[in-house]
């Protein structure tokens, strides 16, 4: 169970890693590659969401048709060797289409270990190894952008940061091959063609939890996506403290690392709805707060970490719990459910993320006012897709 739990968040943070280790290097990417316009910088990450985005709707019929682990090796693999040629692009245009491919390649991890997951657990004792990955995970966000800087301050090279992450990428790959076995059966594979994709689309689509979980979980990933590509520019301009976007960054998302440590623990005595239902109204509660202050003007660094890092815990709170309703009923079709629901959710984030974070005007207003909206668009579909009963402990 151990190794299980830490492998699966392994590969999950290969994600994490990917994004969260270029924040300190976007300026000097930018500035070494000729870009102009600040806010271009963030096309570093969008480029990757959007590739991981997209690709998900691949790699889950593949895992439904030849098994979680040889389609994931192959994933792995081909992130070794995107990031590879990401280290050695010489143009703005070359990094952005290696980023892409690397999403691409990434996007395996997300699904087939949502998919491995549910192959050996449901319902809440699902919940709970969600909770348990999600927060060994959330480990490399707080450290990512730390390993970053320290590419850029003691080697002097943003290249080295794609290296170190190839590099881990070969590390987990030999990991997942030596130590992992298949966990889809021989006999519940499902063919590989449209009519059984889209079966299982369907099978997922007419289910009213998976749906309504699905779209909530992109609202609040897309809060988490916004906060990702303006971080760096807020740290950086509004508070002019840029030695601290490592601090910063590790704050925050140490929180969301305690919301997960919270669930696993308390998710099989007060169920998943109960849970996350009452962190999405701290969520929004505290987003709403942080907008007043943003809006007075009396926003320092230290205020926005004590806002923030409470809101970003209850959002780690809930997702995992999202995701497991979301896949409650999908075991017949675990893969290719979790293909569309990733591709659903982290799309949807990802364009919420960028509409955010576009929008950036020197202060954290648009972050908080995408918050705010986003937060109580995520009520919303909760509150339809349970027909108005929250809180409940079933």
């Amino acid at each position: 169970m151990a190794e299980f739990v830490a492998l699966v968040a392994s590969i999950m943070a290969l994600t994490a890693l990917g994004i969260d280790s270029m924040l300190p290097a976007l300026p000097t990417i930018a500035d070494e590659l000729g870009v102009a316009i600040a806010n271009h910088r963030q096309y570093v990450i969008t480029a990757f969401m959007l590739g991981f985005s997209v690709a998900q709707l691949v790699h889950g019929p593949l895992s439904d048709r030849f098994g979680r682990k040889p389609v994931l090796m192959l994933a792995l693999g081909f992130y070794v060797v995107t990031n590879i040629i990401a280290a050695f692009s010489q143009r703005f245009e070359l990094l952005l289409v290696a980023r892409a491919a690397s999403g691409v390649a990434v996007a395996a991890g997300r699904v087939v270990t949502v998919a491995l997951v549910r192959d050996c657990f449901q319902g809440r004792a699902m919940a709970r190894v969600m909770s348990l990955a999600f927060m060994v995970f959330m480990v490399v966000p707080v450290l990512a952008p730390a390993f970053g800087q320290l590419m850029i301050l003691v080697f002097g090279s943003w290249r080295l940061i794609f290296g170190g992450i190839a590099a881990v990428a070969a590390m987990v790959l030999i990991w997942f091959t030596t130590r992992m076995p298949e966990t889809r059966d021989q006999a519940q594979r499902q063919p590989f063609s449209m009519s059984a994709i889209l079966h299982g689309y369907g099978v997922m689509l007419r289910d009213r939890w998976a749906v309504g979980y699905t779209f909530a979980s992109a609202a609040i990933m897309g809060c988490f996506f916004a906060f990702v590509g303006s971080i760096q520019q807020i740290v950086y301009d509004v508070f002019d403290r840029p030695e601290l976007l490592t601090l910063v960054f590790a704050a925050v998302a140490g929180f969301m690392a305690l919301g997960s440590f919270l669930n696993s623990r308390l998710v099989m005595r007060f169920g998943m709805r109960f849970l996350s239902h009452l962190a999405m109204v701290v969520t929004v509660v505290f987003a709403l707060a942080h907008l007043a202050v943003a809006l007075s003007g009396a926003e320092s660094l230290w205020l926005f970490i004590i806002l923030q890092a409470p809101m970003m815990g209850a959002m780690g709170l809930a997702t995992a719990n999202f995701s497991a309703m979301a896949m409650e009923n999908m075991g017949e079709v675990a893969g290719t459910a979790s293909s569309l629901q990733g591709f659903i959710g982290t799309m949807s984030a990802a364009v919420f993320g960028a509409v955010i974070g576009q929008a950036f005007d020197g202060t954290t207003v648009p972050l908080y006012i995408g918050f705010t909206a986003l937060g109580l668009i995520a009520l919303a579909i909760v509150f339809v897709t349970e027909r108005g009963r929250l809180f409940r402990r079933n």
